[in-house]
């Protein structure tokens, strides 16, 4: 049979593949067969097909929808389009990380972008250190112990402190939160502001005023700060003069010890009742100040805020300094005690006037909000400034490790059981996150 002849019943299943109309093709137009096999439809054409086993179309069946606009399913290459052009999906998540990357703070975004750098340079010295962690078994368990116990102490000074100058009764209250606040400053960046966020979002969640809470812990940390950079001029006369060789026993640093504390509560008093000598400082740190960044705009006015700052102190504590000055000074000494604990667990027998320079050192770069409770920083300035002290490399490393271990890491997942209790106290309704909130 040639192309263009019909056979019986052709017209019918013409009319059935017809796309439209229902008028039967002629032979010779564009839509009849040619060199095709018997039932396909012409290149270029999708003709209906009659599903299998079904009725054949009717011949009144009404004409199909008038086609649209060709999309780019239909055009040309439009395979090529659905296989290489990305997907609604995809443009809609990268449009939300666009979006979300917008409505983060700056100040957030540098924050973490400058801890990242920081844990970038002393990444290696870290795990440096960190290679060193199964020495810690050959440490006594009893001296893990002792530096638990001095730990908790040095805690419960620092709630002490807290509950005077918070004017708050509760000790529940003031244990949760200062302990919750330790732990977010210690997985966050962000250092102390992170933690003084989270502390004051759970005191106010908890009913407490918050022009008192933010004034109470203002002056719980210019005062714990003072106590901390009077520690190494205390020192300074045991240092000049040979200083105190650390026993094991730990009992010629505990009287070292009682020594400085005695030394705060004196200079704490005179700085609370008088201004002449703390105006004196303030000159002597302004005039120092000018003197080492003589590149620098020249400070001024230090000796009015130092006054500023003491008046706020007297003004939250009132006539409860004498109960607040021993909270601030054990808080530091107590925890510094526990790394004399370290050093002597590990046969070390430095000066401890020596071991207390490197310890405020550590305490500082603690407070520097570079990374998360300043680690890496301290490590590895604490390890230096031990070695400085006269400590050997493996026992200041060893000793570095087992103070951060108790110092550092354990009070972390305190804090997360603290935030629990203090959820299950106060409701969940107005308690903020875990990583604070601010109203």
């Amino acid at each position: 049979m040639s192309g263009n002849d019909t056979a019986p019943g052709e017209p019918q299943r013409r009319r059935t593949r017809a796309a439209g109309g229902g008028l039967p093709r002629t032979p010779g137009t564009p839509g009849s067969r040619s060199r095709g096999s018997a039932g396909d439809p012409p290149a270029g054409h999708d003709a209906p097909r009659r599903p299998a086993g079904g009725p054949p179309a009717s011949h009144g069946a009404p004409p199909p929808a008038a086609a649209g606009p060709p999309t780019s399913r239909d055009a040309p290459g439009g395979a090529a389009s659905r296989d290489g052009a990305p997907d609604e999906g995809a443009r809609d998540a990268a449009s939300g990380i666009v979006a979300f990357l917008k409505r983060l703070p700056l100040r957030q975004i540098i924050v973490f972008a400058v801890a990242g750098i920081g844990l970038y340079f002393v990444w290696p010295q870290l795990i440096d250190l960190f290679s060193h962690l199964p020495q810690l078994r050959g440490i006594l368990w009893l001296w893990f112990v002792l530096m638990g116990v001095l730990e908790v102490a040095s805690f419960s000074c620092a709630w002490g402190l807290m509950r005077l100058t918070l004017n708050e009764k509760s000790w529940f209250l003031i244990a949760t939160a200062q302990l919750t606040s330790n732990a977010v400053s210690r997985v966050i960046p962000g250092g102390a502001a992170s933690g003084g966020t989270a502390s004051y979002g759970m005191f106010t969640a908890s009913g407490a005023p918050p022009e008192r809470v933010i004034s109470g812990l203002t002056a719980t940390t210019l005062l714990s700060t003072s106590v901390l950079f009077s520690l190494p001029v205390l020192s300074l006369p045991a240092i000049l003069f040979g200083g105190v060789t650390l026993a094991t026993t730990l009992l010629h640093a505990l009287i070292y010890g009682m020594s400085v504390f005695a030394l705060i509560l004196a200079a704490g008093a005179v700085a609370l009742f008088f201004d002449k000598p703390l105006r004196a400082v303030g000159t002597l740190v302004e005039r120092a100040r000018n003197r080492l960044l003589r590149h620098r705009r020249p400070a001024s006015g230090i000796p009015d805020r130092l006054v500023s700052e003491r008046d706020l102190i007297k003004s939250m504590l009132g006539r409860r300094w004498w109960e607040a000055l021993p909270y601030a000074a054990g808080n530091w000494l107590l925890d510094y005690s526990a790394l004399l604990a370290a050093l002597a667990a590990t046969g070390a027998r430095p000066r401890a006037s020596l071991v207390l320079i490197a310890y405020v050192v550590a305490a500082l770069l603690g407070m520097v909000p570079i990374t998360p409770g300043g680690l890496g920083f301290v490590e590895v300035g604490l390890v230096a400034t031990l070695g400085l002290a006269g400590v050997g490399a493996a026992d200041a490393t060893l000793a570095t490790l087992a103070y951060r271990l108790v110092s550092f890491w354990m009070p972390i997942p305190a804090g997360g059981v603290a935030y629990v209790l203090y959820r299950r106290r106060y409701g969940t309704k107005d308690s903020p996150p875990a990583t604070g909130a601010t109203g």
